[in-house]
């Protein structure tokens, strides 16, 4: 139960601020439904951000589950992925595809660096944009080594969030 029961997300497996705003979703009742990668590491019980979703893993490098997965986005209100540019493209679940089987399908993608521009295809890390943003030299002491922060600014404060509130506001617009 919560606010969002009735609404679907198709969320595709990856690090970082697509699980988080996945669980977030289904913490307010969505019906989050998780493609893992068939042959790859499955989530663990002790993984709380992975928690209130059912997972399905597909070889999406095989037609008929390409198909399963369309399948289940033609019955989704949104779906979130964060892999590098081009990837959903090839694997043949691009937002042109997608949008095709379902006109008012919210696509939510979020990548380190954006969809174009020269760091597109480079990774993403929370330490680099937290960086680059000036926030990590307010993290720490002056007279001490640096200590990495947990990923809580970038990836979930700042990714998550900002993907899950576009997200929930496209499913109202869309509606």
């Amino acid at each position: 139960m919560g606010p969002l029961q009735g609404i679907r997300i198709v969320e595709f497996a990856g690090i970082g601020p697509g699980p988080f705003a996945a669980m977030l979703f289904a913490d307010m009742g969505a019906e989050v439904i998780r493609i893992d990668r068939k042959g790859g590491r499955l989530p663990h019980k002790t993984e709380i951000y992975l928690r209130g979703r059912r997972t399905l893993a597909l070889d999406l490098k095989k037609p008929e589950a390409v198909e399963a997965a369309l399948k289940l986005i033609e019955k989704a209100d949104a779906l979130i992925e964060g892999f590098r540019p081009g990837v959903m493209e090839r694997l043949g679940i691009g937002p042109d595809v997608c949008l095709k089987r379902n006109p008012r399908l919210v696509y939510g993608r979020m990548t380190g660096w954006g969809q174009t521009g020269t760091l597109a295809n480079a990774a993403g890390h929370d330490i680099n944009y937290i960086a680059l943003t000036g926030a990590l030299h307010g993290m720490g002491h002056a007279d001490r080594k640096p200590i990495p922060p947990l990923n809580l600014v970038g990836d979930f404060g700042g990714g998550a969030l900002y993907l899950a509130f576009g997200v929930a506001c496209g499913i109202i617009e869309a509606k």
